[in-house]
């Protein structure tokens, strides 16, 4: 559904996109994570046609944006990571001047309004002018704005900044709602344990370059070398380490207090790894996936960790 290949783009002498690419499916939760300066917001400008590429191109539902920019315009919502209301009118009145913008018919403006507030939580501030909203709330608003003509992809610039922990949780919500109403949505945001809660793909971004990017699963597998499981043990681990270490399928175990962090290959069974240690004596407390949070897989992906 969204498509960067090759993106090139140039301030003067610095590189802000060099080659850049990648593929976001159709209704998948696309998590753009990198640091200050990385391209994350010049990449959304170009996908959103405020920003042409100096070289290779973007398409979103397979209509370039060099080549047909008001087209891919009618499929998208945009909600930049600076976000302005006009103060003096309603919430209704905002979202319908909006709807009219998008040319949507008089009589189905106020109706499509009263249905995006509804879908926002803001149906009870409706007649409330929108600078007296909180700044979570006036989110919301810009959110309902980026859906008054139906687009098919949101792309969201940082949607969560500056949001205290509840307001989160609400943008963090309705992102989910519009997913299960098969949005496609790409998510720029310095939240990393926010975007693991939301986003089924992932993209990693550092320098202008993508470092990883895929299904949220295979990126931190990528990043650990694979599969691993951890075990927790009521007991000495460096025995039970030897068992581990006999049983097919294990390349490679590493012993910490009571614990084994084990990488396993892909086709091997958990529940027949934990048969194998019980009936051999093993007291194990569980036995789970282990995986590194993101904030981890982007330090070890660009280079940054330890």
């Amino acid at each position: 559904m969204i498509t960067a290949d090759g993106l090139v783009k140039r301030y003067g002498d610095r590189v802000a996109l060099d080659d850049l690419s990648f593929v976001v499916p159709e209704g998948e939760v696309f998590g753009f994570v990198g640091a200050n300066g990385a391209g994350k917001t010049t990449t959304i400008s170009i996908l959103s046609t405020l920003l042409g590429p100096d070289d290779g191109d973007a398409s979103i539902g397979g209509i370039s944006v060099r080549d047909d920019p008001q087209a891919v315009r009618e499929m998208i919502g945009y909600v930049p990571d600076f976000f302005g209301v006009y103060p003096r009118l309603t919430s209704l009145e905002y979202l319908e001047f909006y709807a009219a913008a998008h040319g949507l018919a008089r009589g189905r403006r106020r109706q499509v309004a009263g249905e995006l507030l509804d879908l926002v939580g803001l149906a009870d501030r409706a007649e409330d002018d929108v600078d007296g909203l909180s700044r979570g709330q006036k989110q919301r608003l810009c959110l309902a704005r980026a859906l008054v003509h139906d687009p098919s992809v949101l792309l969201l610039d940082e949607p969560a900044s500056g949001l205290d922990p509840r307001a989160q949780v609400e943008v963090r919500e309705l992102i989910k709602e519009l997913q299960a109403m098969n949005k496609t949505i790409l998510v720029s945001s310095h939240d990393l344990p926010e975007l693991e809660e939301t986003c089924s793909w992932v993209g990693l971004i550092s320098d202008g370059k993508m470092v990883a990017v895929g299904p949220m699963a295979e990126v931190r597998d990528h990043a650990t070398g694979g599969r691993r499981i951890l075990i927790e043990l009521a007991g000495d681990a460096e025995s039970a380490a030897r068992l581990v270490e006999a049983f097919p399928g294990v390349e490679r175990v590493e012993v910490g207090e009571e614990k084994l962090d084990v990488a396993v290959s892909p086709d091997l069974v958990e529940h027949e790894l934990l048969g194998h240690l019980v009936s051999n004596g093993v007291k194990v407390k569980s036995i789970a996936a282990a995986r590194d949070d993101l904030a981890k897989v982007f330090l070890r992906l660009t280079g940054e960790a330890g």
